[in-house]
Order: C-alpha cells, then sequence, then structure tokens
C-alpha cells in the first residue's frame, strides 16, 4: 500500500526546490548582467532571473544568448592559406578601373569590413520581381548547371514550387553534377525529412543548418539561417527575400498577392557568395567537409556594376548585421526608400533614421498592410507613431503582402537581400545582402519601388489606434520583439 507523504516532507521538497532555483536564478542574473549588450536586457533578465526563475531559467538559457558560438573563426582556421590565395586572385580580376567618390568610398570601406570581403567591379547585376519571374531564372540556371548547384534556403516547402525546385536538383544530381543543399531545420519543420532524404538517395549533399545542442554550457537554438543563396558553376548566383514554395506566386489564400525581390549576379562578386555557402555547409556538416568548388573569379565583359555580398550572423564578431543597416542609413544625403516586411528598428537603427531625417534626407519606408505575423504586426505599432511624428514617411501596401528587403540609398547605392529590419534579423539570424554600387542598377531599383508606391497608402496618426486595450497589445507584443 503506498502512502502520501505528509505535508511537512513535501514543504521540505518545496522549499529545496525554491532554494535550488533562486539560486540559479541569481547566478543566471548575473551571467545575464555581464554577457547582455544592452542595459535594457540586462534589467530584463536580470529581474525575471531574480523573481520568477522558475519560468526565467529555461527561457533565459534556451533564447537569451544573442551570440553564435562560433564556427567563422573555426572555417577561417581551416580555410586561412587557400583563402588568402583566391581573394588575391578576386582582388586583381575585380579591381577598380576608377575610383569612387569620395563620400561614396566612406560607404565601401564600411561595406567591406563588414563583408570581410573587397568589393568588386565587372559585375552585372539584375532584378528578379516577384516569384514566378525569380524562379524561370533559377531553374533555367539549375539546369544549364556543368559542374556543381550550391543551394541554401531558409523555407523550402513540399509543395508544387517546392517539388519542383527538388526534381531539378536531383535532375542535375543524377547528370553527375554536383549538387549541396543546406537548409535551415527550423524554417523547414513542415516540410518532412523524407523530402530531403529523396534528394540523398540521389546524390544530392543535403546538410540542415540546425543550431540545437548544448555549446558552452548553453543552448544554441534561438538562431536561423534566413539567407537565400543559389550558385551556379562558381559564375552566377541568386540571392535575395524568396524562399521556396508556393505562397511567393500568389497562390496562399491568406496572403494572396505576394511581392518579393531577387537578383541575379555574375561576376567576380559570386565568389563572396559562393564563400559564405562553404562557410555555412562547413558548420552544417559538423566541420566534415567543404565543397569541392572552382574559385577562379571571372569578370563579365563590360560589367556595368561594382558589389559586395554582406553576410551578417551572431558568429561576427561586430554586429554586423544593425551595421548594414546603419552604414547605409548614415551613407544617404538626398533619399532613403526601404521595403521590409517588419517595421520593428532597434534603438540604434530608429535614432539613425530619425538624425537622416533632420538632415533633410527623405526617408521612406514601405511595409505591409496586411498582418503576418501578430505579435510582429502589433509590436510595430511601438516604433510607427514616433516614426510619424519625426516625418518617416510610412507607405503600407495594400493589394497583398510585401516580403522583399531592398534598400536604395540616394542614385548610386543600394542592396538587396534577406536582412529584415528587425532584431531577430540584426541579432540572431544569418542573413546576407547583396550591396551595389551604379547609376544603372539604382535606376532600375527606383523605378520598382516607385510602382511599388503607387500601390500603397501613405499612412497618417489617426491610422495608429489609441485604445487602451490596443496600446496594451502593443506593448504586449513589444516583449517579444528580439525573439520574433
Amino acid at each position: 500500500m503506498i502512502h502520501a507523504a505528509p505535508p511537512s516532507q513535501w514543504l521540505m521538497w518545496w522549499a529545496i526546490l525554491a532554494t535550488v532555483s533562486h539560486t540559479i536564478g541569481i547566478f543566471s542574473a548575473l551571467h545575464a548582467i555581464l554577457k547582455c549588450r544592452t542595459s535594457e536586457g540586462a534589467i530584463a533578465w536580470g529581474l525575471s532571473l531574480v523573481f520568477c526563475p522558475y519560468l526565467a531559467i529555461p527561457a533565459y538559457w534556451a533564447f537569451g544568448k544573442d551570440k553564435f558560438t562560433g564556427y567563422v573563426r573555426r572555417f577561417k582556421r581551416h580555410q586561412a592559406a587557400r583563402r588568402d590565395e583566391w581573394l588575391e586572385q578576386v582582388r586583381e580580376v575585380g579591381s577598380a578601373a576608377e575610383p569612387l567618390r569620395p563620400d561614396l568610398d566612406q560607404a565601401r570601406v564600411g561595406y567591406e569590413r563588414l563583408a570581410d570581403f573587397p568589393l568588386t567591379y565587372g559585375n552585372q547585376v539584375d532584378l528578379l520581381i516577384d516569384g514566378e519571374t525569380a524562379y524561370d531564372e533559377m531553374f533555367k540556371a539549375i539546369g544549364r548547371a556543368q559542374k556543381y548547384v550550391l543551394v541554401e534556403y531558409f523555407i523550402i516547402l513540399n509543395d508544387g514550387i517546392g517539388n519542383r525546385f527538388r526534381e531539378a536538383l536531383m535532375e542535375r544530381a543524377r547528370a553527375g553534377v554536383k549538387v549541396y543543399l543546406v537548409y535551415d531545420e527550423f524554417g523547414c519543420l513542415g516540410t518532412g525529412r523524407a523530402f530531403f532524404q529523396e534528394m540523398r538517395d540521389v546524390g544530392v549533399e543535403v546538410v540542415a543548418f540546425a543550431p540545437g545542442g548544448w555549446t558552452k554550457g548553453r543552448l544554441q537554438i534561438n538562431f536561423r539561417n534566413h539567407r537565400k543563396i543559389l550558385v551556379v558553376d562558381g559564375q552566377l548566383a541568386h540571392v535575395g527575400g524568396i524562399n521556396i514554395g508556393d505562397d511567393t506566386i500568389g497562390l496562399s489564400p491568406f496572403y494572396g498577392l505576394w511581392r518579393d525581390t531577387n537578383v541575379s549576379l555574375t561576376g567576380p562578386a559570386v565568389q563572396g557568395v559562393q564563400a559564405v555557402f562553404c562557410r555555412d555547409y562547413y558548420w552544417a556538416s559538423g566541420g566534415k567537409t567543404i565543397p569541392e568548388i572552382d574559385w577562379v573569379p571571372l569578370p563579365v565583359p563590360d560589367g556595368p556594376d561594382a558589389a559586395v555580398y554582406v553576410a551578417a550572423g551572431p558568429a561576427d564578431q561586430t554586429d554586423t548585421g544593425t551595421g548594414i543597416f546603419l552604414n547605409s542609413i548614415h551613407s544617404a544625403r538626398r533619399r532613403i526608400w526601404l521595403a521590409t516586411p517588419y517595421f520593428l528598428p532597434t534603438a540604434p537603427v530608429m535614432s539613425a533614421l530619425e538624425t537622416a531625417v533632420l538632415r533633410g534626407v527623405e526617408v521612406k519606408i514601405i511595409i505591409p498592410f496586411k498582418r503576418d505575423i501578430l505579435l510582429a504586426y502589433l509590436a510595430a505599432f511601438v516604433y510607427l507613431p514616433e516614426a510619424l511624428r519625426c516625418g518617416i514617411q510610412i507607405h503600407r501596401f495594400k493589394p497583398g503582402y510585401t516580403h522583399q528587403k531592398v534598400m536604395l540609398i540616394d542614385d548610386e547605392l543600394c542592396w538587396v537581400g534577406s536582412s529584415n529590419m528587425d532584431a531577430r534579423s540584426m541579432d540572431l539570424n544569418f542573413e546576407g545582402n547583396l550591396v551595389v554600387f551604379g547609376e544603372r542598377f539604382a535606376r532600375t531599383v527606383e523605378k520598382m519601388l516607385k510602382l511599388d508606391l503607387e500601390r500603397c497608402e501613405r499612412m497618417k496618426p489617426e491610422d495608429c489606434p489609441n485604445s487602451l486595450p490596443f496600446r496594451f497589445a502593443v506593448r504586449f507584443a513589444r516583449l517579444f520583439e528580439n525573439i520574433l
């Protein structure tokens, strides 16, 4: 017969649990104070760990980490001699015929240091507007591959487009072309292992970017590889904001029309894209292998564009995710046009935008009218009233959902990539953006964004609801903005 423990024994066990939890909470709070990059983060974690350790301890050790214990340094050590050799080749092939203007040259230096890769000349960069155009070019490029295909996406869905994409890669693998694929484990949660196993079965080298597990005593499960990369034979790259799935061609009944942007790139800047892929593949494969690829850069005859692929992520020694926004904003003299699905700027970025307005820079930001993630939609209303008050123009895209990540600075500088204007992209995600210098490409981006603006409604201060329940919901949603 089993007898229940007496109340005094239960009290003793509760006292032990409380003592242990609060002790761990205090030491965790001290760790947060030492490690958190912002005073706000240190205060928030410190108080919750001391006063509510039962919930805060697992949350902190799973989600409180904002630096990814790094594979970048390990990859550089592994490839040090070889990397120096092909970097020299890239500089030689992609050197400038004439220097940039002094103001643009300062921006160039910033991007090069963020990328740890030189700006190269002799490139051809072309806009691919929306999913159907982008997929047509991607499938053509994959079908022409003779040596290898490098693929890295945050989301690959098991649907019509996803299966066409998979079949294209499998066909090349059967033809003897080396195919390497990195997918983000979190982004592809609903895709299913069988989807990727079929590719492995025909020779596609598939690895998951899965940062789960313990490293140096902390869980690393709060990081996402948000990059979108396709490289064919080391001579052609596709990068941008488009994932692989039917949503991106307007087949979602919830989103409807899906507005997105990719670019195709030929020229020596492709080497920077595939270098980032190799780094990610090296880590995702457990440091076991690096793809066998061609590092000889080829310029495009009369290529009009100077370009550099700026990768950012929590493994970097500096805050590259925030840096690409700040370097871009501080470079502006006349205008900043930005398209982003989420408007959740960090404090330094918000201050930079407000300062740009004070300098007389026109700031236009295109965001969706339709919500995607409810908490992100609500949290944006913390910043939208402030942005409107200081003179930032907010334009809400009405026909469907805009997912593109594009920034145009003045008349000669722009970037297209995967970075959203939110804390997750700046602090926790692995991102990549192609920065392009040149009037020709900037004019095409300007034309594209003008057409988008014509389909937008300019936001007014009265469009921000001010009821007490809504303001409470907004402030509650803001608590989660660093992990949305």
